[in-house]
């Protein structure tokens, strides 16, 4: 089956580009009625016979067959060649070469930028190593689809729900690697952005709150759903790609929340409002660091003013009062600036997760214990946790409800983190009990 369409699929763009060479589809569709013997020459009837005029009809009735056949055969050359339509409310036209809203000088920040030169649909399909029809299917958007490109599972919150998560298939998957390595990874981010970069972690954004009287955390609310198709297409905007391409590129790193729904036996996936960044792409983390640009710089502005330090990692925001800090916390007036700036920026502070930490009780900044000068570090609770687990195995006795093998063997990479030493120890253990 793959190797007809890929037969069928070359046929056609080679027929696209002899209509190009043609001069158009109407020159193309005359000259193969000519050439076939179709074209007829126009005559008046008035003299005919009615033998003659009978042959003359069906001369002109059987080149009208042959033009329909053309015709149908040159829509789907063009088809093949070009996306023509991306689904209900996407903008798309096949033709245009500039916009309006494109960056004047687009191709120079795409050079800034060092990214991949990308003019044309046709570009980026060779770049994913798809065809102009399987570009399509990727990024077509359908309010009611009875089929996805992603596929959709749950984990486990902190507070006992779940999470829903959308996983693209492999092909999108794949296009969205190539965009996450070729485009996003290559676009300015903030420096207090710690979350899915090459040489941050969750260490290095707790390590950036050591030492310090007071700890804020903030959560975004809805971070990735925040995000919608607009929004990401300004990212590509911005880079330096003009309409087209930063249409399509939005197109393959969103889909709109869905909900699943049975009718007449046949389930349909309906989205519940715009496309936006789904929680399992991944492309989604990279997108919202570089997004988050403008953010950042504002949030770490007002901290500094105040006096207090700021990082973020992914949607959790964290300020931190250093010991020995002169002056007033000022900590309504921080709040307040934040809230503000993340309305300016497009987000809404989660109204029940902001948590405020003294230098008294535990301070932890993404998972970690940053109490004191010393280096971040994974709770006590945690590491016996984890030991005890590990003993209890070793006695031949079954894990606790809830423990897995494979949420013990995060747990161990999640300790190597912060201490190299024990990590490799727990795991050596991990290993020799065959777990």
């Amino acid at each position: 089956m793959a190797t007809t369409f890929r037969i069928d699929y070359t046929r056609l763009l080679d027929l696209w580009r002899a209509i190009e060479t043609a001069g158009g589809r109407d020159k193309y569709i005359s000259a193969q009625l000519k050439e076939k013997g179709y074209l007829i020459e126009r005559k008046p009837t008035d003299s005919m016979s009615k033998a003659e005029l009978d042959r003359y009809k069906k001369t002109l009735k059987e080149e009208a067959a042959e033009r329909r056949k053309l015709a149908k055969e040159a829509w789907q050359a063009y088809k093949a060649a070009h996306l023509v339509h991306l689904g209900e409310g996407v903008f798309w036209n096949d033709d245009l070469d500039h916009d309006k809203w494109d960056l004047p000088d687009a191709e120079e920040r795409q050079a800034e930028n060092e990214l991949p030169k990308l003019d044309k649909p046709k570009q980026l399909a060779e770049a994913l190593k798809v065809s102009m029809a399987e570009l399509r299917v990727l990024a077509y958007h359908r309010d009611a689809a009875t089929k996805l490109n992603y596929y959709r599972f749950t984990i486990p919150k902190r507070d006992g729900s779940k999470r829903a998560i959308w996983a693209p298939h492999r092909r999108l998957k794949a296009a969205q690697r190539w965009i996450l390595r070729e485009v996003v990874e290559r676009l300015p981010v903030h420096g207090a952005a710690h979350g899915f970069m090459h040489g941050r972690s969750i260490a290095s954004n707790a390590a950036a709150h050591t030492n310090a009287s007071t700890v804020l955390k903030v959560d975004l609310k809805d971070f990735f759903p925040t995000v919608t198709l607009t929004r990401v297409k300004g990212v590509f905007r911005k880079a330096g790609y003009r309409e087209q391409i930063a249409t399509l590129l939005a197109l393959l790193c969103t889909e709109a929340p869905r909900q699943v729904s049975e009718v007449d036996g046949k389930i349909y996936y309906l989205a519940l409002g715009p496309r936006c960044l789904p929680q399992g792409a991944p492309t989604s983390p990279g997108l919202t660091n570089t997004l988050c640009m403008r953010l950042d710089r504002r949030l770490q502005g007002a901290a500094h003013k105040l006096g207090w330090r700021y990082t973020r990692y992914a949607d959790d925001l964290t300020f931190s009062l250093p010991v020995g800090h002169k002056g007033k916390p000022l900590l309504g007036k921080l709040l307040g600036c934040i809230s503000a700036i993340a309305v300016g920026e497009g987000f809404v502070v989660h109204p029940d997760k902001t948590k405020v930490s003294r230098s008294g009780g535990r301070q932890r900044v993404t998972g970690l214990v940053v109490n004191g000068q010393g280096a971040p570090r994974v709770p006590r609770e945690l590491k016996r946790e984890v030991r005890a687990a590990l003993h209890n195995l070793s006695k031949g006795k079954p894990l606790r409800d809830g423990e897995t093998l494979s949420r013990l063997a995060g747990m161990v990479a999640f300790i190597t983190m912060t201490d190299r030493k024990l990590g490799q120890k727990l795991r050596a253990e991990l290993d020799k009990l065959g777990a």
